[in-house]
């Protein structure tokens, strides 16, 4: 186990450096970083100082390794939008992105996993139906397109939930149902497909002939062992969740990461973007490490070597 987690480590280190070297090889192919800075009344005295204070009087490499040095103490800099660092701001921001993830997650799973269950049960009937229409309109329909329809149907004509903007709970309801309703739709058809796949297993076939009770079948034997797909798009779904959704926090106003970063590249803030981008890639790499685990824990067939 030990050797495992060494393994994994490394390979996440080597991926955030792969990751950092992309972000400020971004900073340098769109141009001059003092573009950035400064406007065209800077004199050339400003502009060479500006180099000489961005190092970038100093070989390529040697930019890098100051700028690597810099942002694993937590400097990425200063904003050049928000004037503030950005290591504060997506602490900020951080808490209304993951209370909306948390609800969208909850909601997904409770409705997807069940409905896809349900729908592997009861293969041909009515619910089956229903459930794979669910998905299909899930997958089908934008989720910008749900989002502004949901606003117009329920907060305009109707006065039921507020437009926008982060408030009491029920501000949550539409941003959260429209977040997760597309994973919520992929949750469903994954947890059916894995289900029918272990349904038709010869283990199950002995644990009803033996007279083992339905739901046990079900649950018991069927579920556990169809679980691994749902994990692995759960665990990409939560990820995805917390590095910001983009587009749910842009019609709902939300003041999430999602808007932060909509706010960085309409700026060209590079210090905010190069903070964001690592920021991502450390959810997702912890995400990953989280679902090697459950493997072992759901399946006793998975090992670590």
């Amino acid at each position: 186990m030990a050797k495992f987690f060494v393994r994994r480590i490394s390979f996440a280190a080597l991926v955030l450096l792969l990751i950092s070297v992309f972000v400020f090889s971004l900073s340098r192919a769109s141009g001059d970083p003092r573009n950035v800075y400064l406007d065209e009344y800077a004199t050339d005295e400003m502009y060479e100082a500006w180099g000489v204070k961005l190092g970038l009087d100093k070989p390529l490499y040697v930019q890098y390794l100051t700028w690597l040095g810099d942002v694993i103490v937590g400097d990425f800099g200063e904003s050049l939008y928000h004037k503030r660092n950005p290591f504060d701001l997506i602490k900020e921001r951080l808490p209304a992105t993951v209370s909306l993830a948390a609800i969208a997650f909850c909601w997904a799973i409770l409705v997807g996993i069940p409905l896809g269950v349900l729908s592997a049960v009861k293969r041909g009937s009515f619910a089956d139906y229903f459930a794979r229409g669910f998905a299909l309109l899930g997958q089908a329909m934008p989720v910008f397109w749900v989002a502004l329809m949901a606003i117009l149907i329920f907060a305009v004509e109707l006065g039921w939930l507020p437009t926008s903007r982060k408030g009491g709970l029920d501000s949550y309801v539409m941003p959260a149902l429209c977040l997760g309703w597309l994973p919520a739709a992929a949750l469903l058809r994954i947890t059916r497909g894995s289900m029918l796949e272990i349904l038709d297993g010869e283990f199950i076939k002995l644990a009803r002939a033996k007279g083992v009770a339905p739901t046990a079948v079900i649950w018991k034997h069927a579920f556990r062992n169809a679980l691994i797909a749902p994990v692995t798009l759960a665990a990409i779904i939560i990820a995805s969740f917390l590095t910001g959704t983009v587009v749910i926090e842009a019609v709902f106003a939300w003041p999430g990461l999602g808007g932060l970063s909509i706010d960085a590249i309409k700026n060209n803030d590079f210090p905010m973007m190069a903070a964001i981008i690592l920021m991502f890639g450390v959810f997702y790499l912890t995400a990953n490490m989280l679902v090697d685990l459950l493997y072992m824990a759901l399946d006793p067939r998975v090992r670590v070597e």
